[in-house]
This record gives structure tokens, C-alpha cells and sequence, in this order.
């Protein structure tokens, strides 16, 4: 339920010890009868999903009303299959729900997989799917509206923006569904039908019982299966949780104090480390509280880099600082990152770093604002799944809205910080065609003979840590795995508290030992200081090339890279750098680029991610003028050429 307290007390920490204590659930037998996975891939038509996955893709025709059997309308559903690689091992199938609601669970598939312990792969079918709708379950997507409704303003401090903002929601409402096509298949997109999916699914893979882990929406989605169809789980795990029985008010109010208080982690982690501290010139929480007081009253202007030489003129709102915080809030990395541009901020008044998030998270790209659409993100599936899922108040369309609003003001007014991004997100639910009108909430998961692990971290905004505790309380055989600090979402990161636990779990039938688990984790990831503004800080050419590899490093235009497409970004200070995919490794350009002032750089580079290699080979301008190749490895970094026609050597 995101786009985007503790309540009990946490047994004693574990780093990576596994339990022997048996799971109730256990392993289930096969049917002697069951044909093998390949065979019934192959029945089914079985095709290698796209992009070179190891997954065999399988696309079935199901009803598009499950509840409805006088209803003959279908709609195709595509599953990603992974036979177990032991079949003398196999258990089963563990099947995946991804988060969103609104991601492509396919595209997942192989770098989750990745991530699977040998055990896990070795013991079941591993399997992903695109839910209704989604990608290649549809292809239903709307990037257009959505970059316009995401830039809207959220105040609602006077009538006139009350007004605007019911207009944005509206009017995103109306061009979403008409960017998608005004689908018949609206309706029908809700988790209730989608869990129907795999119901069928699972029939068709003639499984009595499978494994099912849900991630964020997909812990949603879980449950609502194990709800249906409890009979057919041998194992639940959910991880990022979502308590089904809030209302959409009562999640979003605590979504938006999670996200505040994350946020205000994350800034006070950037005040203990002593990098970071001098970065920000003073106290980051202050600083990041004046640049929103500032943005209040008005819009920033500034100037962002272009390729193709003079700046552009641009302005970044308070809704652009909410947005870009908000985004980067999700995991370690994102906070550190937006640690390092509310420095470039603070102290030297360079908004770029901000708008440069901003654009990424917004799907826009930077140098033209152009939508660049993400094939693996529906926002239109987004809002279809959320508007029949949770039903607002209200008899109208505008009625619903102004009650939304009433209660987004309380929230706001209790909440200093990122309350509104958060709040106001569900808007377009009250104009959204076909909107669920049932107000009823789901009664609590027992998941009845299904032992349920429970993953949250304490400093996950997304899904607040008192949803994981309440559902975890209900559950008959419940196991809670909680992370400090951590990320939204924590299996799968390659941590072993709590992969081991959940490796476990699946494979051996091993619960924890306790019913409450403790991981040690932290809010953000080490901080990584800011180059110099001035060339006159470096001692020689190796640091000021040192340096440039790390801003080449934490540039979002490539720390976020796909690595698939050709890119190009103008450089701090200047000049143009362009990166590409170049076999198994990447190649860079650089054209007077320069992210200190005063050393442009002019040449070529590349980075050997398998060898953690970086290279460059350029010509310097400004405080020195050579012709440098320069070399970091595991062993030693090293700068060798000419400078004023005169071999030099640094290494360290």
C-alpha cells in the first residue's frame, strides 16, 4: 500500500546462528502422479522470458471475474517459472509477490533469484509473475499523468489550494485511465481477483501446497491469499508488512509519521558522522527545515548542468523537496545519497544534486525533463489495484475528496515533515473510475497450521513497524524478525540475519528458535564526502583524479543506471560525461568535465565491475595541464604522464 513503534520488546541479538526448532507446516509430499515442472511448462507452452532470463515464461487464460462463472471474458496472465535445480531435492514451489502494488514481478525474477541462497533454488520451482494488468499481464501503465500529478502542490492551507489539489487528483483520475486505454479490465484489477490468479495458477502446476513470500503490496496480496486458500500454503513469509485491517486513513497517517521519523534518522545519522556533519556546515535537521521553510514562501531557482554547455534555469518547489526526501527514504544507500545533495545545498547552495534525484524518482529525464517510462512501474496499476482495495467515505467523487482532505489536514498539521507527499498520495481514489465502495476492513490473519515469519525494520517508512507487530500478534504460528535501522523490505539483501533464518525456514522446515528475533543493522550507509568546489584543496592529480572517480561513482544519472542504455549528464562544475555498457564493462566520455572547479577533464575511461578496476585516460585543464592515465585497483591507485612536458609518477 506505498508507492512509493515498537510495541513489544526484541529477544537478544542475532547475527546468524539457525534455529532447530521444526516448522508445524513442514515438508509436503508430492503427488506420486504430479508430472515434472518442465513437462508441465512445455504442455503449457512454455517460452524463455524476455531479456535473457534464466525463467521459463508460461501465459495462461483466466477469467477476468473470478466470482462471476455467467462472465466468458478472460484476461491473459503471465507466470515466470524456475524448475528447482535438484530434482532429487525439490520441495515444491516458493512463489514471489512483489511490492507496489504496480511492479513487474518478471523483470524481478532473475536478480532476485540472484540473491537465493543455493539451498532455495536447489529445493523449489522459484516463481514470479506480472499481476493483472501489469507489463506482461497487460501493459497497462500511464507515465505521462502521473509525472504531471506527482509535481503537484499538496499544500491545503487555503481554499484556492484545497481546490487545485481535488482538480490535480481529478484530472490525473481522468488522463491515467485514458493513457491506458480505458480498459473493460478496471473493475477487476483488485488484490481479491489477482490472488484468484494464482490460485489457478497453482492448480494448473498440480501443487497441493506451495511456499508463498509477499514483499511490501505483496505482503497485502499474501495475505489475502492465505485468507482464501490457507489450505494450499505450507509456509507464509511476510516482509515489509501491511496491516489489512486499517483503514486507508488509519495506514496513511502512520506511513506518514514512519517517513518523518526516518527522514529525521536519517539526518541525525548524517550529525554523528563527522564527514557528513562538515558537509552540511551545521546541523542537518535545521538545515533541511530551513530549506523547506524557504521553499514554503517560494520556489528556488537555480541553474542544472546541460551536455550541451550553458546551464538551464530551473525551479525546485517545496513538493519537489518533499518528493525527492520522501523517495529516498526506502533504503540505506537512497538516505546516504540524499544526505550528500542536502549537503551540496547547505553548503555551497547548489540545488542541482537534489533536482538531479528529483528527476530520477520522478522517471524524468534530466537533461530534457522528457517522461523516460520504466517498463517494470505501472502508476496506473498502481491506483487501479489501491482504489478497489481500500474505499474512502463519501457518497461523491467531491464529497469523498473533502473528507479526504479533512482528514489529510490532521495528519498534517501533527506530522512536521513529508506528511503531506504521503497523505494526499491516495487522492485520485475518490474521482477513480470503478472505486471499491465497501468500507469493510479484513478481519486479523490467524494463517490457521501456516507457520509465518514476519520481516519489518524499524526504520522502514514505507511500511511502518507497528503494522508487523500487530499482524505478527494475531497470527496462530508467528515468528517476528525485526532489523534495526534497515531498509523497506530486508530478505534477500545479503544479509544473514535474516537470509539464514528465512533459508532455513524454506528449506529445512526450521522455524526460529525464539518468536522474536533481533538483526543489527544501521539507518544509513557510511557517507561519502563531497569534492572539493576548488581545485586548490588537491595536493596533486592523483587525488583530484581520486576524487573525480568517486563523483563519477555517486553521480545519481549513474548511480542509478540500468547499465543497458547509452547516457549522458552534464558535470558539476561543467562539460558533459557519457557512459555505456561495453561488454562486461563500462565505458565513459569525458569533454571538459569537471566536478571540481578549476581541473577539466578531456578523454576516456572505463570500470571493470567483476575486478572493481576504474581507469581513465585524459587530458587535464586548470590547475594542471597533462596527459594522465589513471589506474585504481584492489592493490594501489596510480596516475602516470606528462605534465608541462614533464614525466610524472604518484601512486598510493
Amino acid at each position: 500500500m506505498t508507492r512509493i513503534i515498537q510495541f513489544v520488546l526484541i529477544s537478544a541479538l542475532l547475527l546468524s546462528s539457525i534455529a532447530a526448532v521444526p516448522a508445524t507446516g513442514g515438508r509436503t509430499p508430492l503427488s506420486p502422479t504430479r508430472p515434472s515442472t518442465e513437462s508441465i511448462l512445455k504442455k503449457l507452452g512454455g517460452k524463455p522470458c524476455p531479456d535473457g532470463s534464466q525463467f521459463t515464461c508460461v501465459t495462461l487464460n483466466l477469467p477476468l471475474d473470478h466470482f462471476n462463472p455467467k462472465d466468458s471474458r478472460t484476461i491473459q496472465m503471465t507466470f515466470a517459472v524456475l524448475p528447482a535445480a535438484s530434482k532429487a531435492r525439490r520441495k515444491g514451489m516458493f512463489v514471489t509477490v512483489t511490492g507496489g502494488p504496480g511492479t513487474s514481478g518478471i523483470a524481478a525474477a532473475d536478480p532476485y533469484t540472484s540473491m537465493f541462497a543455493a539451498g532455495i533454488t536447489d529445493s523449489f520451482d522459484i516463481v514470479f509473475f506480472d499481476q493483472r494488468g501489469m507489463a506482461l499481464s497487460g501493459g497497462l501503465t500511464c507515465p505521462d499523468a502521473a509525472a504531471v500529478f506527482y509535481q503537484s502542490d499538496l499544500r491545503v492551507d487555503t481554499p484556492a489550494r484545497e481546490a487545485a489539489l481535488k482538480q490535480a487528483a481529478h484530472k490525473f483520475s481522468q488522463d491515467c485511465v485514458s493513457e491506458m486505454g480505458s480498459p473493460t479490465s478496471l473493475p477487476y484489477l483488485g488484490t481479491v481477483q489477482a490472488v484468484e490468479d494464482l490460485e489457478s495458477f497453482r492448480q494448473v502446476m498440480q501443487e497441493s501446497k506451495f511456499w508463498l513470500y509477499g514483499e511490501s503490496y505483496g505482503t497485502q496480496y499474501a495475505q489475502t491469499y492465505a485468507a482464501a486458500h490457507g489450505d494450499h500454503l505450507a509456509g507464509l513469509v511476510l516482509d515489509g508488512t501491511v496491516d489489512l485491517t486499517l483503514s486507508n486513513f488509519d495506514f496513511y497517517a502512520g506511513e506518514s509519521q514512519a517517513f518523518n521519523d526516518t527522514l529525521v534518522a536519517t539526518l541525525d545519522a548524517c550529525s554523528q558522522d563527522p564527514a557528513c556533519a562538515e558537509d552540511l556546515s551545521g546541523d542537518p535537521l535545521a538545515a533541511y527545515d530551513q530549506l523547506a521553510a524557504l521553499l514554503n514562501s517560494h520556489p528556488l531557482r537555480f541553474q542544472f548542468p546541460l551536455t550541451r554547455g550553458d546551464p538551464a534555469r530551473r525551479s525546485f518547489t517545496l513538493a519537489s523537496l518533499e518528493t525527492t526526501a520522501a523517495e529516498q527514504m526506502y533504503n540505506e544507500s537512497d538516505r546516504m545519497m540524499f544526505n550528500r545533495a542536502l549537503a551540496a545545498y547547505a553548503s555551497r547552495q547548489d540545488a542541482a544534486p537534489l533536482a538531479r534525484l528529483l528527476y530520477i524518482d520522478l522517471g524524468l529525464n534530466p537533461q530534457t525533463l522528457a517522461v523516460s517510462p520504466d517498463p517494470t512501474w505501472s502508476d496506473g496499476i498502481f491506483y487501479s489495484v489501491e482504489c478497489q482495495d481500500y474505499s474512502l467515505p463519501g457518497r461523491t467523487p467531491d464529497e469523498k475528496a473533502d473528507l479526504y482532505l479533512q482528514a489529510g489536514k490532521i495528519v498534517v498539521a501533527a506530522v512536521p515533515r513529508l506528511a503531506k507527499y504521503i497523505f494526499f498520495g491516495d487522492l485520485p481514489c475518490a474521482y477513480w473510475p470503478d472505486a471499491s465502495t465497501d468500507l469493510a476492513r479484513p478481519e486479523p490473519l490467524r494463517a490457521e497450521g501456516i507457520p509465518t515469519l514476519v520481516l519489518d525494520a524499524k526504520a522502514d517508512p514505507a511500511t511502518p513497524f507497528s503494522n508487523g507487530i500487530s499482524v505478527f500478534q494475531n497470527l496462530e504460528d508467528g515468528y517476528l524478525i525485526t532489523k534495526e535501522g534497515g531498509p523497506h523490505i530486508i530478505f534477500g539483501r545479503g544479509d544473514a540475519c535474516p537470509d539464514d533464518l528465512v533459508t532455513d525456514f524454506l528449506v529445512n522446515d526450521r522455524v526460529p528458535e525464539e518468536r522474536e528475533t533481533a538483526c543489527p543493522g544501521d539507518v544509513e550507509d557510511q557517507y561519502i564526502p563531497l569534492a572539493p568546489p576548488d581545485a586548490s584543496a588537491f595536493d596533486n592529480p592523483l587525488d583530484a583524479l581520486a576524487s573525480a572517480e568517486t563523483e563519477i561513482s555517486y553521480l545519481p544519472e549513474y548511480y542509478y543506471w540500468d547499465g543497458s542504455e547509452s547516457t549522458s549528464t552534464g558535470c558539476t562544475f561543467g562539460g558533459k560525461l557519457s557512459f555505456n555498457p561495453d561488454g562486461s564493462k563500462y565505458a565513459f566520455t569525458f569533454k571538459d568535465c569537471s566536478f571540481t572547479g578549476k581541473f577539466k577533464l578531456t578523454g576516456t575511461g572505463s570500470y571493470d565491475p567483476d575486478k572493481d578496476r576504474f581507469s581513465m585516460n585524459v587530458t587535464t585543464e586548470g590547475r594542471w595541464n597533462c596527459e594522465l592515465k589513471y589506474l585504481r585497483d584492489s592493490r594501489q591507485t596510480k596516475v602516470t604522464g606528462k605534465c608541462d612536458g614533464k614525466k610524472v609518477t604518484w601512486a598510493k
